[in-house]
């Protein structure tokens, strides 16, 4: 299998247990592996036969403006599931970051996969 990879895309929402984490958005940065559904783009060249990366990432901003989160694995697993559900990807890999906001951690973060993973 084929996978499109995006490194570090930052976004913001509101994600949080704490009620000082919850009165603004935060920055999370997001790195993805998304399998493509088949080897067709390689073929044909055509960015019509493969997971548009860009739309990926405009899709994600948007959304993740309006939807809030307590756990940085509920906001993993909404990913994920957006991504195979709207963009047709048969596995994804999520990892999401929130930097600084422990002290003396850089980051804290989670990682999921879902679906069919490649070999």
């Amino acid at each position: 299998m084929d996978i499109i990879f995006l490194r570090q895309m930052r976004a913001s929402t509101i994600i949080g247990v704490y009620d000082w984490e919850r009165k603004a958005p935060q920055t999370v940065l997001l790195d993805l592996e998304i399998g493509i559904p088949s080897e067709v783009p390689c073929h044909s060249d055509d960015i019509g036969d493969t997971i548009h990366y860009a739309e990926v990432c405009e899709r994600l901003r948007a959304v993740l403006q309006e939807q809030h989160f307590l756990l940085i694995e509920a906001l993993a697993d909404f990913i994920a599931r957006l991504i195979r559900e709207e963009f047709g990807a048969p596995w994804v890999k999520v990892a999401v970051t929130k930097p600084g906001i422990l002290p003396e951690v850089d980051a804290v973060g989670v990682q999921i996969e879902r679906g069919n993973r490649p070999r």
